[in-house]
């Protein structure tokens, strides 16, 4: 389900889309936690048709870090300012841009209840991405035959396995 209802962003007439909106589907996997994992994005522009899918892995890792490792990567990978639709089954990392982020880093990247964050060098840097575009996020359930995070998922996986192998 989306968070927010898709709207055109700009002066675009009826069924032409912004040609700056993308659409970012990200997964992480990890076998323990800690333990290896595997990080995936699928970036598409609907206005080309154009899709990009790239993955990555790290030898120990926890699933949340690879979570938001998929995000940091998708943002890192657009050349301009872009408006992003954020697609992921991670509640922590849309909870986190959406709700959190702005008061972690209020008290000094600390919680409400004064413990340092959890991932504060990945959080900083999605601080540092976010203000360079217009992000919207739309939570999925994971593992629920939804196309891109299935797919998202098969390829975080691959790259986990492929580390593991090597």
């Amino acid at each position: 389900m989306a968070d927010q209802a898709r709207v055109n962003v700009g002066p675009y007439p009826p069924g032409v889309s912004d040609p700056s909106h993308v659409e970012l589907f990200t997964d992480g996997a990890c076998s323990g936690n800690p333990g290896p994992g595997g990080w995936a994005y699928i970036l598409r522009h609907p206005s080309t048709g154009k899709e990009v899918e790239r993955s990555g892995a790290e030898a120990e890792t926890t699933n949340n870090r690879m979570e938001l490792i998929a995000v940091i990567e998708g943002l890192r990978a657009l050349k301009r300012p872009s408006t992003v639709d954020i697609y992921s089954d991670s509640q922590y990392v849309l909870n986190g841009l959406r709700e959190w982020l702005d008061a972690w880093k209020a008290r000094g990247w600390r919680t409400a209840d004064k413990k340092p964050i959890k991932n504060p060098d990945l959080w900083k840097t999605l601080d540092e991405l976010r203000v360079k575009h217009t992000l919207r996020f739309h939570w999925i359930r994971g593992h629920n035959e939804h196309p891109e995070n299935e797919r998202c998922d098969q390829l975080a996986v691959a790259a986990r396995e492929a580390l593991v192998r090597r």
